[in-house]
């Protein structure tokens, strides 16, 4: 119209400059919204308690100092360790033969000095202190004394318990769905004494109840996916590297065996504090699991020590 200034256009440049700045924000915005979806609970979470980091360390001192003790325990009852290392893993027989290849003795006879069992059983226990330092944090659980000592025996015993209950299901069931389903049981036992048992009853057994059962089913997966496919790859890996192939697979179980734990245990604390919350009517459940006097017994049992 005559005398009507046209309405000044933003020039292409402060366009671009205002589509800059909302980048970020938006960028923001859906950050915000992961962290506080489930996901993005679970990875805070798991970034908050270093779980690769974890997994790693526990998979290393697991093929440097548990491996060493296991076959010495295994040859002492009359057993190869290839064979247990071979069940865990749930290998068939091609992918068995290049592990058994890695067990091999020079010799029939296992000749052991005081000090080199000493260090072995040490060697051990440095396997289950690492297990039980992260349940410890997890829990926010302290720490010490005899008591913390005789755990970690305790937990050894039960862990070469497991194995050969494990390893007698395979033999008496073998060829039915019957071992998948005990085998799942029975990892839920021992997952469930294991946290009860390395806490030194710091944590109640209900708090527990769903962290050991979210292992177990990710034990069980990671069974159902290792015989599908560490099988291929270590009998893989054999013919292209050799015995360090073999070796860089087991590993590999070693790191997955690690995630499985710390994965199972952080799913079901979230999982046991939401349910806490819920039934306290939304109270701070997911923050303090001993909300029926769990904390203050365990700081009096401490205390006492």
């Amino acid at each position: 119209m005559p005398g009507t200034r046209p309405e000044k256009e933003h020039p292409p440049q402060r366009r671009r400059h205002t589509q800059r700045g909302r980048s970020p924000q938006r960028w923001r915005a859906a950050h915000r919204r992961f962290e506080e979806s489930g996901p993005g609970r679970l990875w805070g979470r798991l970034s908050a308690v270093d779980l690769f980091a974890h997994s790693f360390q526990l998979a290393a001192l697991a093929l440097l100092c548990f491996f060493p003790f296991l076959i010495i325990i295994t040859a002492a009852a009359g057993r190869d360790a290839a064979v247990v290392v071979t069940e865990w893993l749930g290998l068939n027989q091609q992918a068995a033969r290049a592990v058994a290849s890695l067990f091999k003795p020079a010799t029939g006879s296992y000749a052991l000095t005081a000090t080199s069992a000493l260090f072995l059983l040490l060697g051990a226990l440095a396997v289950a202190g690492t297990l039980q330092t992260w349940y410890r944090m997890l829990f926010d659980v302290r720490g010490g004394g005899w008591r913390t000592n005789a755990a970690q025996l305790a937990w050894l015993a039960g862990l070469l318990g497991y194995a050969a209950v494990q390893s007698a299901f395979g033999r008496a069931f073998g060829g039915t769905p019957l071992p998948g389903l005990m085998g799942f049981l029975w990892s839920l036992v021992f997952w469930w004494a294991s946290m009860y048992v390395l806490l030194v009853g710091a944590v109640p057994w209900r708090v527990l109840f769903p962290p050991a059962l979210v292992t177990s089913l990710c034990w069980t997966g990671l069974g159902v996916f290792s015989a599908h496919w560490f099988s291929a790859t270590i009998v893989a890996n054999q013919q292209k590297y050799g015995p360090i192939g073999v070796v860089m697979v087991i590993l590999s179980w070693l790191v997955a065996v690690g995630v499985v734990i710390h994965l199972g245990a952080v799913v079901g604390r979230m999982t046991s504090g939401t349910l806490t919350a819920r039934k306290d009517g939304g109270g701070d459940g997911g923050q303090r699991v001993h909300g029926d006097g769990g904390h203050s017994g365990r700081e009096a049992r401490e205390d006492g020590e």
